[in-house]
């Protein structure tokens, strides 16, 4: 896949101060460094399991510091799933609040990186249920179109929409195998993690998204040079 700019993430501010409202979450923004300098710089060396640990012993600002680690990719991720960037960080903050919640009531071991992951991929497909749209734009590695409408040719035009329109056409579930796999960068195992299937059926989805591409796209562009 060509490669991208990554969406900006949401502006940094403070942290969100501690509640038992378990419906508040400091998921907004990041809290600042500046606030608690050691010990901000004592969690950049926790591994994600221990500040889950200090979430869940009422240590709520320590949360800011998993927003802080994943914010980008999940919006990255929620970006290529839905074309849209304000439609992607509202549901970035969807699966932050759930994480939150989920982690103040459960004490079960959690895989952080391939929950998140899952929670933002359910939400995604609860967007597009709701919208009864499903929309896909080719990125480079930083998140932007590779191709700008307003810049580009007539013929790029036509060409991304026929890369779009051919994304459509692939199911649901191997198109999000397909993101993850060659936009995220992530292992066949660590996909089977977050969309519940066995690391081969993972391969599989891949496999026969990548054949449903390829047919689609040969069927459009046959049917645009005619």
């Amino acid at each position: 896949m060509p490669s991208p700019d990554r969406p900006r993430a949401a502006p940094r501010g403070g942290p969100t101060t501690s509640s038992s409202n378990h419906d508040v979450c400091p998921v907004s923004t990041p809290p600042r460094i500046i606030v608690d300098r050691g010990i901000w710089r004592d969690r950049l060396l926790l591994d994600d399991t221990q500040v889950i640990a200090q979430v869940r012993t009422g240590q709520t600002d320590a949360f800011g510091h998993i927003v802080e680690r994943y914010q980008l990719p999940i919006v990255r991720y929620l970006t290529r799933l839905t074309g849209n960037i304000e439609t992607a960080r509202d549901l970035a903050q969807d699966t932050f609040l759930q994480a939150y919640k989920s982690i103040l009531k459960t004490k079960s071991e959690l895989s952080l990186k391939a929950w998140l992951y899952r929670i933002a991929t359910n939400n995604a497909r609860q967007f597009h249920r709701r919208r009864r749209l499903l929309t896909f734009v080719p990125f480079g590695e930083r998140g932007t179109p590779v191709i700008a409408a307003d810049q580009a040719s007539s013929e790029q035009t036509v060409e991304r929409m026929t890369i779009e329109q051919a994304m459509l056409r692939v199911n649901h579930e191997r198109r999000v195998c397909m993101v993850l796999h060659y936009v995220e960068g992530l292992k066949y195992k660590e996909i089977g993690e977050i969309v519940g299937v066995s690391e081969e059926a993972v391969r599989k989805r891949v496999a026969r998204g990548n054949n449903d591409f390829r047919k689609a796209y040969q069927s459009l562009s046959g049917d645009r040079e005619e």
